[in-house]
């Protein structure tokens, strides 16, 4: 800085003492470049006193990175190709397995259990567990959702009719927007807080009335329609039956709905209206169902909570005395409560209560025990007393079971893909309906264990 300002003093002085000719130069002039002078020397002093910023770097590739990068490019757009001209593009593969282990103290029976057949009906302590699942599901450019799932032996197909590895095969197209679309095929029933697959189940077995109160699933046509909050589907389609049977036309409709409150809550609504399968007529009857459920989760707590109730006309299980069907009719509660005492670990509790005692019981598609002797015409009684439904039979036939369950269960999510289970299981009715297979007896509790292992991708 002191040599700036000396060269600057000597300028000044070899202008003052200048030769004659330039002497003669104005004093206007020479002012103007003493100014100039001056503002080039506070110029400099500034950038001297400010220590100027470091360049930006500038990122860049070698020639043999650029190379590689095209290489890549090309290479990526030929698979994006690829994946496209196969089918592969917008396809979505997911799957689980359940290996499942059960102790029922009533059958006396424990063990494994796993991809075994339905062939001796639904039963609470069979239901849908011990499953194989494989999901695919694909999405079109326009939106178009085509979505196959194939669950053998313990999936809705079989469960309607006994052979059917189809668990869901349907197809939603949208009208116009992403929103509105036009949904059909086999569709797996959406009533209730509690889903079938185990992966969104927290326990392994189901509550009394997924079991015994609901549909198995849809074989229709209807509309998928969603609003904000809201969430509507509705269809008109054939319950729990890929085809209808000769003399059989009239299908049912049925409808859900639900809102979704706020971030921690939510509520559902769903019904069903239409003939329905009837196993003591041979073929369909009238039944009209309806259910309303709801949830919070916030935190450590999780709580769920279902009302149902329906009838069936001569769907009852004990018929009158002159041999007519009866109608079956129904109502039905169930609640859930869980509480993570780690991020990994969930306490469970679940509490069920039909009531069922009208004309001998009888719920959804749960009839046809009792039958006609061909040659007196008299009716012999019957239930179903491995799930604990209908009336005791050394008793009055015309009152059904009151049923009511409580499970208390564990669940650990090992790592992200694999999840064990624990369950005790107490199953009750305010009459003996239980058989005891060891002895013939009937009693009016059944306990059961059952632990899972589901290990999903």
């Amino acid at each position: 800085m002191k040599y700036v300002r000396s060269t600057a003093l000597s300028a000044a002085l070899a202008a003052a003492f200048a030769a004659p000719g330039a002497q003669a130069q104005s004093n206007e002039a020479l002012l103007k470049e003493l100014k100039a002078l001056r503002a080039r020397v506070e110029e400099l002093e500034q950038k001297v006193a400010t220590p100027p910023k470091p360049a930006e770097p500038r990122w860049g590739m070698t020639p043999e990175q650029v190379q590689e990068f095209n290489r890549l490019s090309v290479k990526t757009e030929a698979l994006e190709d690829q994946l496209e001209s196969q089918g592969y593009k917008g396809l979505k593969i997911t799957g689980f397995m359940e290996p499942v282990f059960i102790y029922n103290q009533r059958r006396d029976r424990a063990g494994f259990q796993f991809l075994n057949q339905q062939a001796d009906g639904y039963n609470y302590d069979t239901s849908f567990m011990g499953s194989v699942s494989l999901d695919l599901l694909k999405e079109t450019e326009g939106g178009t959702l085509w979505h196959l799932t194939l669950t053998p032996n313990r999936g809705a197909g079989a469960a309607i009719d006994g052979l059917s590895i189809v668990q869901e095969a349907s197809v939603s197209v949208p009208l116009g927007s992403l929103q509105t679309r036009l949904i059909a095929g086999q569709m797996p029933d959406w009533s209730g807080y509690e889903y079938q697959q185990p992966t969104l189940n927290p326990f392994t077995t189901h509550n009394l009335l997924f079991d015994f109160t609901l549909p198995v699933s849809y074989t229709g046509v209807g509309l998928d329609l969603k609003d904000g909050q809201w969430w509507v589907r509705t269809a008109i389609a054939n319950v729990n039956a890929a085809i209808r049977q000769d003399h059989e036309k009239s299908p049912v409709w049925v409808l859900r709905v639900d809102y979704a409150k706020g971030e921690f809550g939510g509520w559902g609504f769903a019904s069903l209206v239409g003939k329905s399968p009837n196993f003591n007529t041979g073929g369909n009857t009238m039944a009209v169902m309806a259910e309303a459920d709801g949830y919070f989760i916030r935190g450590d707590w999780t709580l769920q909570g279902q009302i149902s109730a329906g009838r069936q006309q001569d769907g009852a299980i004990t018929p009158a005395a002159d041999g007519r069907w009866r109608d079956a009719q129904w109502v039905g509660l169930s609640g859930l409560a869980g509480y993570l005492f780690t991020p990994r670990l969930q306490g469970l509790v679940r509490a069920d209560y039909i009531n069922n005692d009208k004309n001998g019981g009888g719920l959804f598609t749960y009839n046809g025990y009792t039958s006609v002797d061909k040659t007196t015409g008299a009716p012999i009684y019957g239930n179903d007393d491995r799930n604990g439904l209908g009336p005791d039979l050394s008793g009055n036939v015309d009152k059904g079971a009151n049923r009511y369950a409580v499970s208390l269960g564990m669940k650990y999510a090992f790592d992200q893909a694999t999840t064990l289970k624990f369950e005790y299981r107490l199953d009750g009715a305010d009459r003996a309906v239980f058989l005891e297979v060891k002895d013939g007896r009937h009693k009016k509790t059944n306990a059961l264990l059952g632990a899972s292992m589901v290990v999903a991708f």
